[in-house]
This record gives structure tokens, C-alpha cells and sequence, in this order.
């Protein structure tokens, strides 16, 4: 198997593997589910828009950074540096 088919298929298995995490989302209330998980991966190239949505902990939900992307909610680690890069230059929602 060459590096590059190699390299595609790690890849596509790490975004399935990151969108079934925010696939999981659920909470307390129906109208605004949470994250019970985040991920640490670079995801940035898959986020859509220009804004973003803090989530506090509050079992089951985590702490998390919520991205809009073409397949749905991300849940992402808001002390993951591509976050936080990110972020700075987003404008934060209610």
C-alpha cells in the first residue's frame, strides 16, 4: 500500500471517527442538544461559517467549542490550539 493511499485512509477513518463523536450528541433538552465528547483534530478545512458556540460542562454535556461543519456539529476542545486559532478570528452566538 503506497504512503499517499495510506495517508488518505487514516485520514477518513480519523473524520468518520471525529463526526461519529459529535454524531453522539445529545442532553438535557431536546432544543439544544450537547457534546459528550470532543476531539482534539485539526478540523478546521471542515468548518463552515463564521461563528461558533461555547458549551460549559454539565453532565453529560463536556466543555466544548461547537462549529457548525458541511455534516453537522463539531465538538472541539477549546484548549486545542487550532481552537483557539480558530476562535480568534470567529464571532461567539448565544
Amino acid at each position: 500500500m503506497s504512503v499517499k493511499i495510506l495517508s488518505v485512509t487514516l485520514l477518513l477513518l480519523s473524520m468518520c471517527v471525529c463526526f461519529s463523536s459529535s454524531a453522539g450528541i445529545r442532553g438535557p433538552t431536546k432544543k439544544r442538544p450537547c457534546c459528550v465528547d470532543v476531539t482534539n483534530l485539526d478540523m478546521s478545512p471542515e468548518v463552515v461559517g463564521e461563528t461558533y458556540r461555547e458549551q460549559a460542562s454539565s453532565y453529560p454535556c463536556v466543555n466544548a467549542i461547537i462549529f457548525n461543519t458541511e455534516y453537522g456539529q463539531l465538538c472541539a476542545n477549546p484548549d486545542a490550539q487550532w481552537v483557539q486559532n480558530l476562535t480568534s478570528t470567529m464571532k461567539k452566538v448565544q
